[in-house]
């Protein structure tokens, strides 16, 4: 279709005939068979709103506003949207109201007697929204400007009686504009008690039923599963929630985070990235609703403590080690969520350790050779993203009570030595957080094994031949010195560099950590 053709056609049209062309455009653009020039696509941009601006009847406001979030994919010709006008036409179509917060029965029940077409048309507004605010930084000023957060704050209370494509999109268009614009979450968290507002609808959707403060019900034993279109809008609610959390302190215990406990719950039930994201911004000391909750029969058990939700964790950091990829995004934060859960938690400690660091019996081969949990961590020990590497270090070094040794007999120096280099512990020692005191768990076969395990390796070597066992003193001379040679001359190069470790623990370059030892010498060798 040609384009100028069809904004000449559009001038003299009449209603039903607009909705046909508009129609026909659409359908051919989502084939690929219509090329969009900017200057033409922008003038359409302006016909349609002129058109939605007017009093049509659904079936062309809903040809309208197809038309209108295909070309809202271009940034170029939002200009015409990404007014006052413009934006008002759309949130009028989508149904919210700009700058209001409470929401009435009457509205609800207005909302609940509106057609079939009159809620399509909301839907295909609430998609141009998403798309406009999502490619427009003059429509996310709009927005402040007309106080849509408040409107989509009404539209949260009155959840219960959502369309369900309705509430996917409205809570859509809520982590958008809570992602782009940080002043807008103080006023969303602050002003509206939009974490309030958003737990209750997670609590709806998820149909969560309360017996306690932080207890909800254990689903029924033939409960249907979580149907799909709860679970799409529980997504999005929970990444509106990460976004609100986002600035929180995670040492301070708000009113926001306590209502918040309940995603204890919500983990067990329905577990997903999107879930680890938000817990992982509430403070630490709300974890321990992961495991206060009565232990009933079947359900993971340890010091008297529920474990299911930290199993069902465990299973999920597993999953997505065996996926092998997209570990930053995927793997990371529930690394970081079960690590901080361990150092402020003993018996979530404890209970993990016994899961992925239990007594330690197979020392023949490598900490990074085989399928066990450890095995794959320690093997994440030396990855090549840092973040990760680093990630996966410090979780085994918290289940170890940040324990040198400790670290050392499941890991081996060789995958520690990275973590050791960056906490300054080359020397030994432990980390900074205080632990209590555990009983020695060391198995009988480690014991036996422990004069023979190679340190840098963490397992027991074969015998090898000695390479310079038959050399005469001569060759022994010569490869050393070979050796040195070639040392010396990557040392010059600025290939390598010789360093040497500092009392404190910490690298050094080799002569720095040689001039320090004499001095310490002369002051304990002085008469």
């Amino acid at each position: 279709m040609d384009l100028n053709g069809l904004l000449s056609q559009l001038e003299s049209a009449n209603e039903e005939d607009a909705e046909k062309l508009l129609r026909r455009y659409s359908q051919e653009v989502s084939q690929g068979g219509c090329s969009l020039g900017f200057h033409s696509t922008k003038k359409l941009c302006q016909s349609v709103l002129a058109l939605l601006g007017r009093q049509v009847r659904p079936g062309c406001q809903q040809a309208c506003l197809e038309t209108l979030r295909i070309l809202s994919r271009d940034k170029r010709v939002l200009g015409p949207v990404a007014t006052m006008d413009g934006m008002l036409v759309l949130t009028r179509m989508a149904m919210l109201r700009v700058g209001q917060e409470d929401g009435d029965g009457q509205d609800t029940a207005q909302d609940g007697a509106r057609s079939e077409e009159e809620m399509r048309v909301a839907v295909e507004a609430l998609k141009c929204l998403c798309n406009v605010v999502y490619n427009s930084a003059a429509a996310q000023q709009v927005c402040v400007d007309m106080q849509l957060a408040r409107g989509l704050c009404g539209s949260l209370r009155s959840a219960r009686t959502w369309q369900h494509e309705v509430g996917l999109f409205i809570l859509r268009l809520f982590f958008l504009l809570s992602a782009l614009r940080p002043d807008v979450r103080g006023v969303l968290r602050k002003d509206c008690h939009a974490v309030r507002l958003l737990t209750e609808v997670l609590e709806h959707t998820l149909d969560v039923r309360w017996v306690g403060t932080y207890e909800a019900a254990q689903p029924e034993p033939q409960a249907l599963p979580l149907r799909a279109q709860n679970n799409e809008r529980a997504m999005e609610a929970l990444k509106a929630l990460f976004n609100l959390t986002l600035s929180e302190s995670r040492n301070e215990v708000s009113a926001p985070a306590l209502r918040c406990r309940c995603l204890g719950k919500m983990v067990k039930i329905w577990v997903c990235v999107h879930a680890v994201n938000l817990l992982n911004n509430l403070p630490v000391s709300c974890l321990d609703v992961l495991i206060d909750m009565p232990v009933l029969g079947g359900v993971e058990e340890y010091g008297g403590k529920n474990m299911e939700a930290v199993q069902v964790l465990l299973d999920f950091m597993e999953r997505r080690i065996d996926k092998g990829s997209n570990y930053k995004e995927g793997l990371t934060p529930v690394l970081s969520l079960l690590t901080e859960g361990s150092r402020c938690h003993r018996e979530i400690r404890r209970y993990i350790k016994t899961q992925v660091l239990p007594p330690l019996k197979d020392v023949k081969n490598r900490p990074e050779v085989g399928t066990t949990v450890r095995n794959k961590l320690v093997r994440l020990m030396t990855h090549v993203d840092m973040g990760v590497k680093q990630t996966a270090a410090e979780f085994l070094f918290v289940l170890c009570k940040e324990s040198v040794d400790n670290l050392l007999k499941y890991t081996g120096y060789g995958n520690a030595a990275g973590l050791l280099v960056a906490r300054g512990l080359l020397a030994g020692g432990r980390g900074e957080t205080q632990y209590s005191e555990d009983e020695d768990s060391d198995t009988d076969e480690y014991k036996s094994a422990k004069p023979f395990i190679n340190p840098i390796t963490g397992h027991v070597e074969e015998p090898i031949p000695n390479p310079i066992e038959e050399m005469t003193e001569e060759q022994k001379e010569y490869e050393a010195e070979k050796l040195a040679n070639m040392f010396d001359k990557l040392s010059r190069q600025n290939v390598i560099r010789p360093m040497g470790v500092r009392p404190d623990g910490t690298l050094a370059p080799l002569e720095e950590t040689l001039v320090c030892r004499p001095e310490e010498n002369s002051d304990t060798d002085s008469d």
